[in-house]
């Protein structure tokens, strides 16, 4: 796989996985993976689930440096049919994150595609 993957969550989400040396997020336990995005699709997660929110960072992840299988699968259904999102079934290892940068909507609360 090559490509940039992405992952939102909190800043204090990411300052803990600075110290345990992973991004363990809620859906790992209750779904059993880590919700990725490619860059084209990010703000669809990020408008569903962050709408407004000014405390997330983009972690830029190089899919060469994940342990655990990416599974390209079906977001909700409102999400275009034919668009499969990455999911990470295990822990999100720090080593595999390229790049992090804040994640701010635009003035409407909206978040847009990169």
């Amino acid at each position: 796989m090559s490509g940039t993957l992405l992952h939102i969550c909190p800043r204090g989400e990411w300052l803990r996985a600075r110290v345990t040396g992973a991004v363990t997020p809620p859906s790992l336990d209750d779904m059993g993976f880590v919700h990725l995005s490619t860059p084209d699709q990010v703000h669809l997660p990020a408008n569903r689930l962050f709408h407004g929110r000014t405390d997330l960072v983009l972690l830029h992840i190089d899919p060469s440096r994940l342990t655990a299988d990416v599974r390209f699968e079906p977001g909700v259904p409102e999400d275009p049919e034919s668009m499969r999102f990455p999911h990470l079934y295990g822990p999100l290892p720090v080593g595999a994150v390229v790049e992090v940068a804040d994640f701010r909507p635009g003035d409407d609360g909206r978040f847009s595609s990169l």
